[in-house]
């Protein structure tokens, strides 16, 4: 008895051994690595952020990251680590296991939630901020009247996307979408030149669109400027919200050649703007991508959103290019989904003309399916196009294919 309590304490101690060499062995890998060392694109490839914005982005955070001891991970690596998941959404293991982070897995969990946290709390509200002062106001009707599809009196696009979650244990139903999956739905109002102005990720998946903005500040600080009398200033949405005279929506089934399907298509054009944005900004952060799953709970999964939003906008106010050609050939299949680029896309302007696109694109892709089909469902309701999409997805045909843009 004496002898298989010795063995089983022995194992003990050469599993704490080898606990100790594996981190001994990671530390030492650190110390040899230096990701700042790699040439300027691959890190950009690997991060997302240039050299110069990961290191202002660390002094930043610095003074809310102390470390608790002098061994413990730099503070350079614990951005890293949480930038390398925000661009890559990897597991926490193979986040770690990266050849120029060398940190475990609990690691990692700690990194990422101690940077995620300390962007929330510190950076969020500085770099992603509504236009609220007569000036900022100002400024952003000029971008959108200077913007390449302009809409006079437009402050902001809004749209809401879903951001895939972990089932929650608390109120799990209340998180499934109308796909069927548990999800955030996350509002966000951007600018023309995709800089986001405000960003709204505390509402489960079941939640519509229409709801989000009832309850959302920005209504009411819209809302606020109208009393105060700012009659034209607005956001323009999709069908999905309600028409307020600080809200513009389409005006469907109005006949070609009135003033009301001159302005749908006008408004239709300046709203896509947004969903350009949400295919960049889940190209650019994979871990908000539909083909992944934050396997956080809804508050953290909210919190990785808003970091990734304040990153995004750090991005823009460096300079750093979207490489959207990389988006459009095939990093992205949900960019590719809602490529809504008004220099690519071809837009019905009348029923006849959506004719003409269908006969035009069904002889060019005959062997991919209905084109009708397609342009019906975009025509009615671009929730329902999902499924005829990945038909064409599966085609490897996404690459070629124009998506017509009749949302009325």
């Amino acid at each position: 008895m004496a002898l298989y309590f010795l063995g089983w304490e022995l194992e003990l101690l050469e599993e704490r051994v080898r606990t100790v060499e594996r981190r001994l062995e990671r530390r030492m890998l650190r110390d040899t690595k230096n990701a700042y060392e790699l040439p300027r694109n691959e890190f950009m490839d690997i991060f997302r952020l240039s050299p110069e914005l990961s290191m202002d982005l660390t002094n930043t955070l610095r003074p809310f990251l102390q470390r608790e001891r002098n061994s413990g991970i730099p503070v350079e690596i614990q951005v890293l680590v949480a930038v390398y998941f925000y661009a890559k959404g990897s597991y926490q293991r193979a986040t770690g296991d990266h050849f120029d982070l060398n940190v475990s897995q609990p690691s990692v969990s700690r990194c990422l939630h101690a940077i995620t946290d300390a962007i929330n709390n510190n950076l969020l509200r500085q770099w992603v901020r509504f236009p609220m002062t007569n000036l900022e106001r100002n400024n952003a009707r000029e971008e959108f009247c200077n913007a390449p599809q302009p809409f006079e009196g437009a402050i902001g696009a809004i749209d809401c996307t879903y951001i895939n979650i972990l089932a929650p244990k608390d109120h799990e139903e209340a998180f499934v979408n109308h796909h069927g999956n548990h999800s955030l739905n996350v509002q966000a109002v951007v600018s023309p030149k995709l800089k986001i102005l405000n960003i709204n990720a505390r509402y489960p998946g079941a939640r519509n669109d229409s709801y989000i903005w009832s309850t959302s500040p920005i209504r009411r600080a819209m809302e606020f400027h109208y009393n105060k009398g700012e009659r034209h200033t607005w956001l323009i949405g999709d069908s999905g919200y309600p028409l307020e005279p600080w809200l513009m929506t389409p005006l469907p089934h109005y006949r070609e050649g009135t003033r009301q399907l001159k302005y749908t298509m006008k408004h239709c054009k300046a709203r896509n703007v947004v969903e350009r944005f949400f295919g960049v900004f889940k190209s650019v952060w994979r871990c908000l991508s539909y083909q992944r799953v934050l396997m956080y709970a809804p508050d953290m999964a909210g919190k990785i959103v808003n970091a990734c939003a304040v990153l995004h906008n750090m991005r823009i106010h460096y300079r750093i290019p979207i490489d959207v050609e990389n988006i459009e050939n095939g990093n992205n299949d949900e960019y590719a989904i809602r490529n809504f680029q008004q220099n690519e896309d071809e837009i019905a302007e009348s029923p006849r003309d959506l004719e003409l696109l269908q006969c035009k694109f069904k002889n060019k892709y005959s062997k991919i399916g209905s084109m009708d089909t397609l342009m019906v469902m975009l025509k009615h309701n671009k929730q329902k196009i999902t499924k005829q999409i990945n038909l064409y997805l599966s085609l490897k045909m996404c690459n070629k294919l124009k998506i017509v843009v009749c949302f009325v």
